[in-house]
This record gives C-alpha cells, sequence and structure tokens, in this order.
C-alpha cells in the first residue's frame, strides 16, 4: 500500500502521519519526489481499507494498494526513478550512460591494466573482470579468484575506475566486496536467494550497504527477476542495477543467447530500479555488439556492460565476443552520437 501526500505539505505533518502509522504495527519508506511526498508501506496491510487509511490526515491525497509481488521493486510502490551511486558516479535513466567494460576473466596483470588503461581513455568509468567465474564445464578456466581480486584492485589504483566483479560464493563475500565497487550476481545466481538475502545485508566498514549488479537469468522471466531484485531491496540495500544479457530461447544457431532489448521499455514501467544491458554475453559474438550497444542507447538503457580484451583470439574465457581496444574505441564515437541525441552522454567525453 502506498499513501501519496498532498503538494506542498509540510514536513512535521508528514513525520505525524508517519507516526500514526506506526501506531498499527507498519513502518513506512518515504520517497521524496518531484511534486509529491510518496509513503510505502511495510507490513500487513491486507486487513487496511483505503478508506480508513485517508481518514487520518486531510493531507493525504490518496492512497493505493501495490497490486506487484515485487513491491519494493515495483514502480507503484516507488514512482520516481532511483539513482545507485557507485564512487560517486550516478546510474539511472535521469543521468548519463555508464559504460562497464573489460575482459570476462582477470588472466594476469599485464592484460588487465592494459585494458583498464585502454577503455579508461575511451571513457569507460567502470572496470568489469572476473575473478571467481561460473562455467558450464568443471573443466573450463574458472578463474583465478583471490589472486585476481589484488589485480583489479591494483587496476583502479592505477586508472581510478570502479571495479564490477562477480560473487558466486556466501563464503567470499568478504573478499570481493573489498574490491568491488559494485558486486554482480550472475545469471546463474540469480535465484539463489541466500546470496540475494547475504548482499542485502551487508555493510562496509562505514555502514554502508554495496550496490549490486543483478544480471538477469537465462531463462528467467521478467517477474521473476524483478522478485530476485525484491530480496536484496527487502533485505536492507537499495542499490540494485538490473542487468539484461540475453535469456536463452530455440535458436542458437547464430547468437549465444537472443537479447531482450524490449525489456527496457517493459521495465521502465514496472520499476524504478536502472538498467544496463550486456550485448556481449546477449549476442556472443563480437560483430554484433557495436549494433545492440547502439540500438540499446537508443532505446534508453542506462548502462552498457561491454567485454574487451586486447588479444581476444588469446583470451582464456568468451574471447569471441569480447572486442579489441581499438573496436571498443570505434563504438564509443558512435555512442557518443546516438546517445547525445537524447541527452545521455557524459559532458567530458562528448567529443571521443
Amino acid at each position: 500500500m502506498i499513501i501519496v501526500i498532498k503538494p506542498g505539505t509540510q514536513s512535521e505533518i508528514v513525520d505525524e502521519i508517519v507516526a500514526s502509522l506506526e501506531v498499527w504495527g507498519l513502518s513506512t519508506q518515504m520517497m521524496v519526489g518531484k511534486e509529491n511526498v510518496v509513503l510505502g508501506l511495510i507490513g500487513d496491510t491486507s486487513i487496511l481499507e483505503e478508506d480508513r487509511v485517508k481518514e487520518l490526515s486531510p493531507f493525504i491525497d490518496r492512497v493505493m494498494r501495490v497490486k506487484k509481488r515485487y513491491k519494493r521493486a515495483s514502480r507503484e510502490f516507488h514512482p520516481e526513478p532511483s539513482t545507485v551511486l557507485v564512487r560517486g558516479i550516478p546510474i539511472g535513466e535521469e543521468h548519463p550512460i555508464v559504460l562497464m567494460t573489460g575482459p570476462c576473466s582477470v588472466e594476469n596483470e599485464e592484460m588487465i591494466l592494459e585494458t583498464a588503461h585502454r577503455v579508461k581513455a575511451a571513457g569507460a568509468q567502470f572496470l568489469r573482470g572476473g575473478a571467481y567465474k561460473p562455467r558450464t564445464s568443471p573443466y573450463d578456466f574458472q578463474g583465478h579468484g583471490e589472486s585476481a581480486l589484488g589485480l583489479l584492485a591494483l587496476a583502479r589504483e592505477k586508472t581510478g575506475l570502479g571495479i564490477v566483479t562477480e560473487l558466486m560464493d556466501t563464503e567470499d563475500l568478504n573478499v570481493v566486496a573489498e574490491v568491488a565497487d559494485m558486486i554482480q550476481i550472475g545469471a546463474r545466481n540469480m535465484q539463489n536467494f541466500s546470496l540475494l538475502k547475504k548482499v542485502g545485508l551487508y555493510r562496509d566498514k562505514h555502514g554502508q550497504p554495496k550496490p549490486i549488479l543483478l544480471k538477469r537469468g537465462m531463462n528467467a522471466t521478467i517477474d521473476e527477476w524483478l522478485s530476485a531484485a525484491e530480496y536484496i531491496l527487502a533485505a536492507g540495500n537499495p542499490n540494485v542495477v538490473l542487468c539484461e544479457r540475453g535469456i536463452r530461447t530455440f535458436d542458437k544457431q547464430y547468437t549465444r543467447n537472443t537479447l531482450d532489448l524490449s525489456v527496457i521499455p517493459v521495465l521502465r514501467s514496472l520499476t524504478h530500479l536502472p538498467i544496463v544491458i550486456d550485448p556481449s554475453h546477449g549476442t556472443g559474438v563480437s560483430e554484433y555488439v557495436k549494433s545492440m550497444s547502439l540500438a540499446a542507447a537508443a532505446a534508453g538503457t542506462d548502462g552498457l556492460m561491454v567485454e574487451v580484451h586486447p588479444t581476444p583470439a588469446k583470451a582464456l574465457s568468451d574471447g569471441p565476443q569480447s572486442l579489441t581496444p581499438d573496436k571498443f574505441d570505434d563504438l564509443v564515437k558512435d555512442l557518443a552520437k546516438v546517445a547525445g541525441l537524447f541527452g545521455r552522454w557524459p559532458k567530458e567525453v562528448a567529443n571521443v
């Protein structure tokens, strides 16, 4: 249930309304929008009648029930778009597109530093790289683990890029969180509910939650994906970004997955959470990454996650879908033109 407060209502009156709700055993989440203050009610509201709630104060404009099972993720509950800050960089629909780029796996110091410097020069804000890799076969390269985290930390020190890396196991949460500026929950773990709860509850040494990039499961519906995000939000972490990385369909002859770009406008209507598109996993073919990136920018994505490797043919994982640094430079030049049409390109790299 949500309560919309009339425009211009003083904060003291809003506090009085909140206090009245708490007497009923309900907690509230306050969203301050451009015109209205909205109170989201958390608790058992099934026995409450909308008219009874509205009688609490003449300053209540309207009372509505949230029909979606994913309450906190719902745009009904949180009408204004959310912004997730990562190292001071805003991710959300009211901000420029962010670029999260780098290799599938961290292989060695030379490779990760070369990649980091090149993507930084091109305009990327985040370096993505896997230290722990979920692989279909137990014989495939699984990542270098904790030593790779150290190389990501070194790359951040040398370039200033934020770090996005995947968490696979709750046992590794603390060591991953020490390095990651944003923790990625991969497609295979989208419904690992114990992991989702853990990252939702996690707080750093300053008592702050860690931003989470939640990838869509390869067979997940949109409702299942948003319900997975709800686990993190319900645990107390509001900093969730959704990442579409392609879904598994009947046709795998030409692309690795089917990249669902229609998810951008669909999610805009359903949720306030920011949206990132991963065209690398979405297609699995490097020559298709640029066109899908431009299409995602035109459709309104808040960010792109693109795999870049100095020598894709020698990559230990996902080489066929990785761009070379030169091709990434070309992509950014065209992205600046497309995103610039919608006022969604960072001014500092507008002339790339």
